[in-house]
């Protein structure tokens, strides 16, 4: 969660530079910051969950070189799982914040005849990106420890995707189908690398042991 912050930090500062640098009244370039804003957030995570990965590398090494039996008493997956819901659940936490915000007011969703589920499909979205933050820490973590280099590259691609996604607002089809079918690609992918099978799944639906 603090990697997260810190990155959010300097993708702010970058923001905050670029907006006061420019013309406001210039609608054209202030979508195109926007749009620069996004990307470059993007890039900023996951680049930060790249340092994480690499500080917790090292924490592994220096908790095997303490063991008395040579081995970490916890393992890279189960660092990927959590790094990923830290990332995941601090996303919540501040889009959250910025909905509660807007709903003090003023005004009522919808009074324009805009749609009225503005809360509703951020909710479902912040939702989404909450497991995908998950679900790419698995997989992140993956590549980096087995030099799979595509599927860092994926991670990146899809949280582009789903972040450029929202750019089709308020058209919240175009947003939220779109990450939910990603959420599943990326759910099925992170279950698989983890160790997962379709037995699996059969058992435990069965309640079988």
């Amino acid at each position: 969660a603090f990697f997260w912050l810190v990155s959010l930090l300097l993708s702010s500062l970058i923001w905050f530079i670029a907006v006061k640098a420019s013309d406001p009244r210039d609608e054209p370039l202030q979508r195109g910051l926007l749009i620069f804003g996004v990307v470059f957030s993007v890039l900023l995570q996951e680049v930060f969950r790249f340092l994480y990965y690499k500080l917790l590398r090292k924490a592994i090494e220096g908790l095997v070189a303490l063991s008395e039996d040579g081995c970490s008493p916890i393992s890279i997956q189960q660092m990927a799982y959590v790094a990923g819901v830290g990332f995941g659940l601090m996303s919540g936490a501040f889009s959250m914040i910025n909905l509660l915000a807007d709903a003090l007011g003023p005004g009522t969703v919808g009074i324009h005849g805009d749609s009225q589920l503005y809360f509703l499909t951020s909710a479902f979205m912040t939702m989404v990106l909450i497991f995908l933050h998950t679900f790419w820490g698995i997989l992140f973590f993956h590549g980096c420890e087995h030099r799979r280099w595509w599927e860092i590259a994926a991670v990146v691609v899809m949280h582009l995707a789903v972040s450029g996604s929202t750019f089709c607002n308020p058209l919240y089809v175009g947003s939220l189908v779109p990450s939910y079918l990603l959420m599943a690609i990326a759910a099925v992918w992170a279950y698989l690398l983890s160790g997962g099978s379709a037995q699996n799944v059969r058992r435990f639906l069965l309640c079988k042991s």
